[in-house]
């Protein structure tokens, strides 16, 4: 018997699967080819024609994308790479693994994006490459950037694992730069379970990627077995990696692609219904967008502000935060924090004697950073009960 007194359970997200997605991940068990093949080569397909990117190559996640990224473009020891303060640590740690140096850059507050008039101030003679963030689902201010960039010959790897169906004045994130690198991890607004995809405009680019994946193979299996003389491996020019994308994932992510235009517009119809129930709630700093900007909505991520945060009171509200998110779960509300602050994990912190100092914007948002539940099958009463329940525990 149902426990009535028992508090509803309302997730963080919750990914949207139907029929379709059942049929299509079946689909390979019956061919027999579960490896990369002929259904990742149709979600790349499909992916770039909703993207209106020229190429799109899908990988095993969105840092082994953002790696081959840096490595295509022929990253190496002793380069640096300004990269935002306030990331996922794999946007940093994508630049480490090639043997350079990331730089972090401060954050915009209100945005959480990095801040692009501190970008200029960190190139140095040494300084390849830019990676900004399209955090939460909001495009950073890619003109700016492409503009910086442009004047010091640097490249752009835009990190849009958040990203999928945001829009900048009228282009998709991962459209920009030289290439963009997209997540499908089960918190994206599309999923495969783990993977990622990397965008360019490049053939070359593009080739070369293709290779890196697949341990740097001259020709992919599909291309083996579906051409002449498949019997023979293939050959290995490129010293690559293991980053392959299997087919029931692409399988997946085909019946994703097939309902992703339905499940953007309704996150956006979901995001703006909380906005509507927060306007009011002034303690609390719901997303900004931004004239020119369609936010992609991949988390609605708010900040914490009872009063104004600063370095001087940030500990403290960061306590209030957590109790309040501690209450939350208690009524079975999930709640998280955005995300976090590289420059203060120890890894970075010891490596390049980092202080939260020297980021204050991206330090108050690690600690103030506050994400609401989102998903598209996610009903006007489940937010009522997130407001409702907010607003009890504050009072």
């Amino acid at each position: 018997m149902k426990d009535e007194t028992a508090p509803q359970k309302i997730p963080i997200t919750k990914p949207f699967f139907g029929a379709e997605e059942a049929a299509a991940i079946v689909a390979p068990l019956h061919s027999g080819w579960v490896v990369q093949g002929p259904f990742v080569k149709q979600f790349e397909e499909k992916f770039s024609t909703f993207t209106e990117s020229r190429f799109s190559i899908a990988t095993s996640s969105c840092t082994a994308a953002l790696h081959l990224a840096v490595a295509t473009l022929g990253l190496k020891p002793g380069d640096e790479v300004i990269v935002p303060a306030f990331t996922w640590i794999s946007t940093a740690n994508v630049v480490e693994y090639m043997g350079a140096k990331p730089v972090f850059c401060d954050i915009d507050l209100p945005t959480f994006n990095i801040d692009v008039g501190q970008i200029e101030g960190l190139i140095t003679p040494r300084t390849v490459g830019i990676i900004p963030v399209h955090l939460f689902g909001l495009c950073a201010e890619m003109q700016p950037i492409q503009k910086v960039a442009q004047k010091h010959n640097l490249w752009v790897v835009e990190d849009a694992a958040c990203a999928f169906g945001a829009r900048y004045h009228g282009k998709y994130a991962g459209t920009f730069g030289e290439m963009g690198c997209f997540s499908f991890h089960p918190r994206k607004s599309i999923t495969t379970g783990e993977g990622g995809m990397i965008t360019t405009r490049r053939a070359d680019f593009d080739q070369l990627a293709r290779s890196l994946r697949d341990h740097g193979a001259s020709r992919s299996d599909l291309l083996r077995h579906t051409g002449k003389a498949g019997f023979l491996l293939s050959e290995y020019n490129h010293l690559g990696y293991n980053y392959r994308m299997t087919d029931i994932q692409g399988a997946l992510g085909c019946a994703q692609m097939d309902r992703a235009a339905w499940i953007l517009e309704t996150l956006a119809q979901r995001a703006q219904h909380y906005n509507q129930l927060l306007i009011e709630v002034d303690w609390l700093g719901t997303p900004r967008v931004p004239d020119g900007f369609v936010h992609g909505y991949q988390a609605y991520v708010c900040l914490f502000r009872p009063e104004e945060p600063t370095l001087n009171n940030v500990d403290r509200l960061h306590q209030q935060r957590n109790e309040l998110m501690i209450q939350l779960e208690a009524k079975g509300i999930a709640t998280r924090q955005g995300t976090h602050a590289p420059v203060i994990q120890g890894y970075y912190t010891e490596k390049y004697a980092l202080r939260s100092e020297q980021f204050p914007n991206a330090y108050l948002a690690d600690r103030l950073g506050l994400t609401l539940p989102l998903y598209a099958q996610m009903t006007e009463v489940e937010q009522a009960l997130v407001y409702q329940s907010l607003q009890q525990v504050m009072g």
